[in-house]
């Protein structure tokens, strides 16, 4: 099973494919991790594709979470299954000022940089990455994508939606 998760900064993408990957024992892969190393140093979009297309070449079933819809586009054409995380702005707002409270000055799990919550990621969530321009792509890719495709607008969608992909894999991985 291949599964893309795309959507708005702090909709819990990484979240879900952690969990998604612990249900269905599938390796995963966090976009994030690809573009950013160090001290929010930033790969090259080569570096990025060389990672994803690696990652991809030695894993026959996975998750992956991020948009980055310039690296390695294939992988989009390749799932089973889409996930786009289309939550409110100020739910993200929210839950991504959460979440860099708890791992204030300590890297992630799923990024390898000290968390942070700086004005100009305030202003990514709240306006830059609500653009048309950038749900448009967020749209692309999703049409772009072969397999299932899944919208969910809220947690209780998402809680749903474990629910039924753990029940899809016979109970494994009860959470």
């Amino acid at each position: 099973m291949k599964i893309q998760i795309i959507g708005y900064s702090g909709s819990g993408k990484s979240t879900l494919a952690r969990q998604l990957g612990e249900i269905a024992n599938l390796p995963v892969l966090h976009m994030d991790s690809t573009h950013f190393y160090g001290d929010w140093q930033e790969r090259t979009a080569e570096e990025q594709t060389d990672i994803v297309r690696n990652f991809l070449a030695t894993n026959d079933s996975w998750v992956i979470d991020g948009n980055y819809t310039s690296v390695a586009t294939e992988r989009f054409a390749m799932t089973d299954v889409t996930i786009f995380m289309d939550f409110p702005r100020l739910r993200c707002f929210w839950a991504a000022y959460r979440r860099a409270r708890k791992y204030r000055g300590t890297p992630r799990p799923d990024l390898p940089c000290p968390d942070k919550f700086d004005r100009s990621f305030r202003r990514w969530i709240l306006f830059d990455s609500r653009t048309r321009a950038f749900r448009k792509k967020i749209m692309g890719n999703l049409n772009a994508t072969s397999g299932r495709k899944v919208v969910l607008k809220n947690r209780r969608q998402v809680k749903a939606f474990l629910l039924e992909f753990q029940q899809s894999f016979g109970g494994v991985g009860n959470k």
